[in-house]
């Protein structure tokens, strides 16, 4: 397995990914994650830097973005992790935790202060995700608290707090 970055020509490839992967979780078989990432990568928060594919045998089998965030009412700068995405025939077999290591470790080695993501508890702990709410971090939706996770990175420093606005396509679903 290869982890790289993003290059021009993977948008497709990407898009599969992701409608792969995140289709058994809708009963119509049409995830929003594929379109998100094709808003995301065309916004202005789009962090070209932290956009990583999964790579086997010259297929793409998983990807991970992160994209500018906001805390507010200070209007910190943070990024949003996700989508991450790995197609169904390629999940666990660790194709998923390589790209999160790869998107935090370029995001430290570029002085971003903080992840914050919405997903499994359990999975993203690894990581070193805590509930973002014990950083003094407020989902932009309420319901989502259970779910809504932080990482700090080296550059973090307290005060980074606020109500957590992801990149405006997240918005537009």
């Amino acid at each position: 397995m290869l982890i790289r970055r993003e290059v021009a020509g993977d948008e497709r490839a990407i898009h599969d990914v992701h409608a792969d992967a995140f289709a058994p979780a809708y009963p119509d078989g049409h995830p929003p994650e594929p379109q998100l990432v094709d808003a995301l990568r065309a916004d202005e928060g789009w962090v070209a830097a932290l956009s990583f594919v999964a790579e086997v045998d010259g297929s793409l089998v998983g990807h991970v973005c992160c994209t500018r965030a906001t805390l507010l009412p200070a209007g910190h700068r943070v990024l949003g992790l996700g989508p991450l995405g790995v197609r169904t025939a390629h999940q666990r077999r660790g194709a998923g935790a390589a790209l999160m290591h790869a998107v935090l470790g370029a995001a430290d080695a570029l002085d971003e202060p903080l992840a914050v993501l919405l997903g499994h508890r359990d999975y993203y702990r690894r990581f070193g995700f805590e509930p973002a709410a014990g950083l003094g971090i407020e989902p932009e939706v309420p319901e989502w608290a259970a779910h809504f996770q932080a990482r700090r990175l080296t550059a973090y420093r307290p005060g980074l707090t606020g109500r957590f606005r992801y990149a405006k396509p997240f918005s537009d679903l």
